[in-house]
């Protein structure tokens, strides 16, 4: 069994003074980011992160390299996994932690996520043809390079054949819901992806709920909801809460039992805008205080 998280043999390099943050919420190429494994582990050393997570959309092809990679240069690594889900008809995103990449159960779980978006990606290039774009299924591919292709691909080409001039606008014109080439997918139920992470040894986290509903209005009542269906924690640090959603969200956490995270949801060069790595520099520094307090709830669920 693969584990499902790792810290390293040694010390890390000298060259670059360690700060206190930790980033729970990245992107490779194996989804929607533009970063490899490798660059991403080098992006975090250069940063002075203690702690990193991979946590590509429906999919953990890159977990074991990271992992590997991550623990030499120094790091901690937490397994993990970003799932889109269903809760009365809303989207919601859970990462879950923890979980082992190599689990059968879980990969087969992953498999109609998967082919869900390869049959929406083949309906969004038809819309965009009728719509007169001049667009195919190869060009998306060249630019998605391998792993899951989802609409982020679809809006970089979009941007690169000059159909529209930024990557927001892509969505903003086409691709977002209810513009002209929406398409809908396949995905679970919050209660179903919080019981596949649990059965894989992991700890199911709402991610970025400050984008549910900026007036935070809805998330009381949401995030109790989920509470019930298991959820462990919540991710409090990301890099559009404010400080009145984040005080929101940490009475929240007290009040359920919540575990509390963070992550800059990271994708490189697809999406800049208040989504760099996480660094004290930079501004945006999840304490490294998470790291211990999920580990060691890790380890009791594998106990």
């Amino acid at each position: 069994m693969v584990s499902i998280f790792s810290t390293p043999p040694h010390s890390p390099p000298a060259t670059q003074p360690l700060s206190m943050c930790i980033d729970l919420h990245t992107h490779s190429i194996y989804s929607d980011g533009s970063c490899t494994p490798a660059e991403l582990v080098a992006l975090a050393v250069d940063s002075g992160l203690r702690g990193l997570s991979l946590t590509d959309h429906d999919t953990v092809e890159g977990v074991e390299e990271i992992r590997r990679l991550g623990t030499e240069a120094g790091l901690t690594v937490i397994s993990g996994v970003e799932v889109s889900t269903k809760l009365h008809e809303r989207t919601i995103h859970i990462l879950g932690y923890g979980v082992d990449p190599a689990n059968t159960d879980l990969q087969r779980w992953l498999v109609p996520l998967q082919e869900g978006r390869e049959r929406r990606n083949a309906i969004i290039i038809q819309k965009l043809q009728g719509l007169g774009v001049d667009i195919t299924t190869e060009e998306v591919e060249t630019i998605s390079r391998c792993g899951q292709t989802g609409r982020p691909h679809i809006a970089r080409l979009l941007v690169a054949k000059g159909v529209v001039d930024s990557f927001d606008a892509a969505f903003r014109q086409y691709l977002g819901r209810n513009r002209p080439a929406w398409e809908a997918r396949f995905s679970y139920s919050a209660a179903e992806t919080i019981a596949m992470i649990h059965q894989t040894g992991g700890l199911a986290v709402l991610a970025h709920p400050g984008q549910i509903d900026p007036t935070m209005s809805s998330q009381p009542a949401l995030i109790r909801e989920l509470a019930l269906h298991g959820l462990d924690g919540l991710e409090l640090h990301y890099p559009t809460h404010t400080r009145r959603m984040k005080k929101q969200l940490k009475a929240l956490a007290a009040e359920l039992g919540l575990l509390m995270t963070g992550g800059s949801d990271f994708h490189g060069a697809t999406r800049t805008t208040h989504h760099h790595l996480a660094s004290k520099a930079l501004g945006f520094c999840p304490p490294c205080s998470i790291l211990g307090q999920l580990t060691a709830r890790l380890a009791e669920r594998h106990h």
